[in-house]
């Protein structure tokens, strides 16, 4: 008899479409995690997030006879899923980012910096962090879409693609001048602001 534990995403893929609730709960703590992080850091929103994540694994409970494994990864289906949920709840509130300010404004926002075994040293660092949580925030929707899922998801351009259903070469052009934004948006014209900024990125990847 085949563990539970064990069981792939296809068998359990399998298993809910016969209705079994325990391959659901199994794959829903295998998922929620990385769905309800992308919902957050696309929105800014912790219950935008809550409520993103639930109507994923309820679309995938009543319609798992959708997903089709030749296509791609049940991955990139929730992504996908929850990409599209994103983007409707942010039309229907109307939400304007906090950020979405002058460039003067933004170029404000502290410099980033690594990390010191002092006290204002941290505090500075987490400063930058949020700063650059909100710059990816203040983003063109198709440019956050590749930082989160490239940069904090750590996608390859391949399956970042599948997820936005777009050409792979799109997702590379549309990282680099995602990077360039948010190098101009928190450090001006410092020639060590791409290096700074990936540096960052995997902070806040570890931090969310």
């Amino acid at each position: 008899m085949t563990d539970p534990n064990r069981a792939s995403e296809g068998e359990l893929i399998e298993r809910i479409r016969t209705g079994d609730e325990e391959a659901f709960i199994q794959l829903y703590r295998q998922r929620q995690g990385a769905i309800y992080r992308f919902a957050l850091q696309m929105s800014g929103s912790e219950s935008l997030a809550e409520d993103v994540t639930q109507e994923v694994f309820l679309a995938l409970m009543r319609e798992a006879g959708h997903f089709d494994s030749t296509r791609g990864s049940l991955a990139a289906y929730l992504y996908g899923i929850a990409r599209n949920l994103v983007a409707d709840h942010l039309r229907r509130r109307q939400m304007d980012s906090p950020l979405a300010q002058d460039e003067s404004e933004a170029s404000n926002a502290p410099p980033i910096v690594r990390a010191a075994n002092d006290p204002l040293a941290e505090m500075t660092r987490r400063e930058a962090v949020e700063s650059l949580r909100q710059a990816v925030l203040a983003l063109p929707e198709h440019y956050r879409e590749v930082v989160v899922l490239c940069e904090l998801h750590e996608m390859d351009y391949e399956r970042a693609a599948k997820v936005l259903g777009c050409a792979v070469g799109t997702v590379r052009s549309r990282l680099h001048r995602a990077r360039e934004l948010l190098a101009k948006k928190l450090r001006g014209k410092d020639k060590d602001a791409a290096g700074e900024i990936a540096k960052a990125l995997k902070v806040v990847r570890c931090a969310t």
